[in-house]
């Protein structure tokens, strides 16, 4: 997996002062997105061991509230496969830091609705979040004034609550 960006101390993607990884690779391609560059899988840098313990090293302090992925779209199956093991790393090292996630995917019961976007993986993954943005950034719905999406039709969800009572719960900012 390659990766288009990191920010440190991020503030818009996710409550609290967070570390944000861009990963490359998108095939949903929405009208007017804001990270076009990010659709292509080999853009970017690769995502090695370095770069890992870089991010931990970022999340370690304690005014860094926990970490964002987004893209490109983090939920490509071939992302989810490489970004499992180092999420389950940061919750292993770090359990109290959040972890969000963007995608313009759709989610569904603990997986994702659209079947090009399950892998084996995929219920493990969005098991190790705390919350999922999920939906297409559709621009006729674009609002400037919905808090960490976009459009709205995009969903902030409360992953954890939500596989406990199988339906969406909705994360309340």
């Amino acid at each position: 997996m390659n990766y288009a960006e990191i920010k440190k101390t991020d503030i818009a993607n996710g409550e609290g002062v967070r570390v944000s990884l861009f990963v490359s690779g998108c095939r949903r391609h929405c009208k007017n997105c804001f990270n076009k560059v990010t659709w292509d899988f080999s853009y970017g840098k690769p995502f090695t061991q370095d770069v890992q313990n870089e991010l931990l090293e970022a999340l370690a302090p304690d005014y860094i509230a926990g970490l964002t992925l987004l893209g490109g779209d983090p939920m490509e199956p071939e992302n989810q496969r490489a970004l499992l093991p180092f999420v389950r790393r940061v919750r292993e090292e770090l359990p109290q830091k959040t972890i969000w996630c963007y995608t313009g995917y759709t989610y569904r019961d603990g997986a994702i609705e659209e079947e090009q976007a399950n892998c084996e993986v995929t219920r493990q993954f969005i098991s190790l979040l705390d919350v999922l943005v999920d939906g297409r950034f559709v621009e006729e719905l674009k609002d400037i004034r919905l808090v960490f999406r976009g459009s709205s039709n995009q969903r902030v969800i409360d992953i954890k609550r939500s596989i406990e009572s199988g339906s969406v719960v909705l994360y309340l900012t």
